[in-house]
């Protein structure tokens, strides 16, 4: 097992990759993630699988299979990623029995097109989540403001929900807000409290966004200081009185997950952002070359504050230099849910002309 992947689950963090194909999964190379680099699970969005499926043929034999069989558009994508997400669910079983259902989970995204859509959002995840008949399978609801009555209904019916597309401590809250709603109103309806979630912040977006407008001084710690913030928040909730009172009654706190941890500055370190967000009780998800990456020369230091560190001083400096962070983290979170539309659109685009020649 490689040390450097172990010394981050020692200390207390799941390593997820940030990936998932048919090829890898044939050719083994998901099972050795998991044996050789600490791998506990992962997660999928609309661009992996447009990459995916749209850039192979990997997929072709079962296209062809489904297409026989009537199915077109979303359904024969989500046919397609749920066969997908239910290898690598059962790949991370043991890791999801052995931990008690804290680990070892898959994610499904739900149609990004119904961000602005509560009800339909959540007739869709019910939807996904009979069709997935996993238990270590999470579907993912974005954080907007329409996606945030949807986590809390979903959550209620029993659904596990992996919230993406956070980008700022005050969203990360909403959706904690919602999760504990949901199972505040599973208990008084006498239902079980054990619904599974996560909640995932992107972070190397900030950087990215605000890099022509800051000196090199401030490059590339805007996404850390606002995880740092987010962290803290994170670790102050347990203490509330208010979740002690669902602990007692069995609800399982829901995990935060570090997204987007991928360098984009190529001056960077490639592992940036591994090293950065070392965090107990968190999750980080990473592409496939920044994991490789991490294996070969990742360094693991001190974990990070539950205070925040120098979170606050950090955020000021940016404040000072002109970024707004409360209008860039809406900002942000709308081009997230329009860049997975795009890649659903180019991704059913793909299908439909896959359909087309496979059959002639």
């Amino acid at each position: 097992m490689n040390p450097n992947t172990r010394r981050l689950h020692d200390l207390g963090q799941s390593l997820w990759l940030d990936s998932l194909s048919r090829e890898i999964l044939a050719n083994g190379t998901l099972s050795r993630y998991i044996a050789e680099f600490s791998v506990t699970g992962l997660t999928s969005n609309p661009t992996i699988f447009e990459k995916a499926i749209g850039h192979s043929a990997f997929y072709d034999k079962a296209i062809t299979e489904l297409v026989r069989q009537g199915a077109s558009g979303e359904d024969l994508f989500l046919a397609l990623a749920l066969q997908d997400l239910q290898q690598a669910a059962d790949l991370f079983r043991p890791v999801y029995d052995a931990t008690g259902g804290v680990d070892g989970w898959v994610s499904l995204e739900v149609s990004p097109l119904l961000a602005d859509d509560t009800a339909k959002t959540v007739e869709a995840v019910a939807k996904l989540h009979r069709a997935g008949a996993r238990p270590n399978l999470f579907i993912k609801i974005p954080g907007t403001p329409a996606g945030i009555p949807a986590i809390e209904e979903s959550i209620f019916a029993g659904v596990p929900i992996n919230v993406t597309l956070l980008f700022s401590r005050e969203q990360y809250l909403a959706a904690a807000e919602a999760y504990l709603r949901g199972i505040e109103r599973r208990i008084a309806a006498g239902l079980d409290p054990k619904v599974r979630s996560v909640a995932s912040v992107f972070v190397s977006r900030w950087d990215v966004a605000v890099k022509d407008q800051v000196g090199p001084a401030l490059r590339n710690r805007l996404g850390i200081a606002v995880a740092q913030q987010t962290y803290k928040a994170y670790r102050d909730l347990p203490t509330s009185a208010r979740w002690q009172k669902l602990a007692k009654a069995g609800a399982q706190p829901q995990r935060l997950l570090w997204g987007s941890t991928g360098t984009k500055d190529p001056a960077a370190a490639d592992t940036l952002y591994l090293d950065a967000l070392a965090a107990p009780d968190t999750i980080n998800t990473v592409p496939e070359a920044t994991l490789k990456a991490f294996a070969d020369h990742g360094q693991v230091g001190a974990p990070m504050p539950i205070d925040g560190g120098p979170a606050e001083e950090t955020l000021a400096e940016f404040r000072r230099a002109g970024v707004d962070g409360d209008a860039l983290a809406q900002q942000l979170q709308r081009e997230g849910v329009d860049s997975f539309s795009k890649s659903w659109h180019a991704l059913l685009s793909k299908l439909a002309e896959k359909s087309v020649s496979l059959a002639a």
